[in-house]
């Protein structure tokens, strides 16, 4: 573990930036001054997993912003998304509650307001806060933020599909998504990353404290890149997904069923898969120059020193590993994500491997810029853990699943080298992720692994009822539905099914929300 600073030296630091700070003058009494409060710049990417980067050791992947970052500030080597799916992975890292406490289950579900954003509270200290691009929260609720080109799509868009879980039906274009290819034009993140340049050039946001959040798209699918971030990855030499021999037909059922919903079961051809891949690949590629460009222009103003830039993605990516693609289980793939903090006096070169997750963010910040309301989160602060000191956090990360292709609901407790994965009427997995960082090498039934598996059974159940959020995620999904039968006729139901069902399923769909 390589760090600029000592832990002692960057706790002392800390809490003088915390507290009240002591200037010395005419060298012999101290008298308090106000903690400068530190800006704040939060960068959300979408659907990056976590080893996929230079500098987490990815062999390939290029990321050359992103290692100068984390070779200058913090990296949580062991991050985990609060639900491995856009809108409610979202609501948990925006407001530092697990997703079912915001109601948030699914993409159809979305952020129902209950639980402030972290900019609601920075606003109380004075914080002028603005929001660039994807948030996909809610757009019907005071978000504290001022807000340019936001998206919340699944708030008017919502994935239908994620409405029929009771049993579970197919979604028809995921399979066509497994394919990449290059594109002439830039990224709409471009623009993106302009919109915070310009924001971070200007004076608009006054003369107090600031905060940022730009939320980028990449590397979300579909795997099309800028054409000179394809061309440093030839399909032909890009790697395969890892399945040993007989994985798949040892896999889990919940996932054998995520994977037919996904139409993904049938066997796809070699060819696209190294496509597909090649695309994120470079997509990541991509998105790691704006990632830099916002970078660049702290350190050209000189702001970095007392600003908090953080940088994560909503979810990861399976990209074909365990046979499954896209998001919506709780494999390391899907689940964990990358995680760097630096700048406002953290120290350098540091990497922290416990597990820690995004419901611990809204905790950090506010612990950063001395608020008290981190008291009634569920997140915990990570400063004193990267402080090497004790304090609140518990030592584990949890997430959940409840989302389209999923026929139960899934909870996840990660603590030290153990991964427990509870599925609500089913069978579980425990991994020893240090040993299987795969995840091929289910433990569960083994009897040397009792104590652990009750540890982290005990955990789980300590946070959540599971069964009670699973029931309470599939009534929240089906008086959605409910309420479109009540509102639409069967040919409009049809009109709103069909994109994600297909024709032949979408009328059938329609016709038992009719009744008929």
């Amino acid at each position: 573990m390589s760090q600029g600073m000592s832990r002692r030296d960057f706790s002392r630091r800390m809490s003088v930036g915390l507290g009240a700070a002591l200037s010395v003058t005419d060298g012999s009494r101290a008298a308090a001054q106000p903690a400068k409060l530190p800006n704040i710049v939060f960068v959300c990417s979408d659907q990056h997993s976590w080893k996929y980067a230079g500098y987490m050791g990815h062999p390939v992947v290029k990321t050359p912003h992103l290692d100068r970052i984390a070779a200058q500030g913090v990296v949580l080597t062991n991050a985990y998304t609060g639900h491995p799916l856009c809108g409610p992975g979202r609501a948990s890292m925006m407001t530092g509650m697990f997703a079912s406490d915001c109601n948030s289950f699914c993409n159809s579900t979305v952020w129902d307001g209950r639980h402030p954003l972290w900019s609601t509270y920075l606003n109380e200290r004075g914080y002028y806060c603005r929001a660039i691009g994807k948030m996909d929260l809610n757009e019907d609720v005071k978000s504290g933020f001022d807000e340019v080109d936001v998206e919340a799509g699944h708030r008017r868009n919502p994935d239908i599909t994620s409405l029929f879980r009771r049993p579970v039906p197919y979604r028809v274009r995921e399979r066509e998504d497994v394919e990449g290819r290059s594109r002439p034009q830039q990224h709409s993140d471009a623009a993106r990353a302009q919109l915070a340049l310009s924001f971070m050039r200007t004076k608009e946001r006054g003369a107090g404290p600031w905060a940022l959040y730009v939320g980028f798209t990449a590397p979300h699918p579909p795997f099309v890149a800028l054409e000179q971030y394809f061309d440093l990855y030839p399909p032909e030499s890009v790697d395969m997904p890892n399945i040993p021999p007989g994985h798949l037909e040892a896999l889990h059922p919940v996932y054998q069923e995520l994977r037919h919903f996904k139409r993904i079961a049938t066997p796809i051809p070699d060819e696209r898969i190294r496509r597909a891949r090649a695309g994120y690949y470079a997509l990541i590629s991509e998105l790691d120059e704006y990632v830099g460009q916002i970078w660049d222009q702290l350190e050209r103003t000189g702001e970095l020193e007392n600003t908090l830039f953080i940088y994560t993605s909503d979810h990861g990516e399976s990209l074909g590993e365990h046979g499954l693609w896209y998001k919506n289980n709780l494999y390391d793939v899907a689940a964990r994500v990358p995680l760097i903090m630096a700048g406002a006096g953290l120290p350098k070169s540091l990497r922290v491997d416990a597990p820690v997750a995004h419901v611990d963010l809204v905790a950090t910040i506010l612990d950063r810029v001395g608020s008290d309301k981190a008291a009634k989160l569920r997140g915990r602060s990570l400063l004193s853990m990267i402080g090497g000191q004790p304090g609140a956090h518990p030592g584990f990360a949890y997430s959940e699943c409840h989302s389209e292709g999923n026929g139960t609901g899934s909870f996840m407790i990660r603590k030290g080298e153990w991964k427990y994965i509870h599925f609500t009427w089913h069978d579980d997995l425990l991994f020893n992720v240090a040993r299987d960082p795969g995840e091929f090498n289910n433990l569960i039934e083994n009897p040397a692994t009792a104590d652990i598996r009750a540890e982290l059974k005990s955990i789980l159940h300590s946070l959540v009822d599971p069964e009670q959020v699973t029931v309470r995620a599939f009534q929240a999904q089906e008086s959605m539905l409910r309420d479109f039968a009540e509102r639409m006729t069967e040919d409009e139901l049809f009109g709103l099914f069909r994109s994600r069902l297909g024709p032949g399923l979408a009328r059938t769909m329609a016709a038992k929300c009719k009744g008929r």
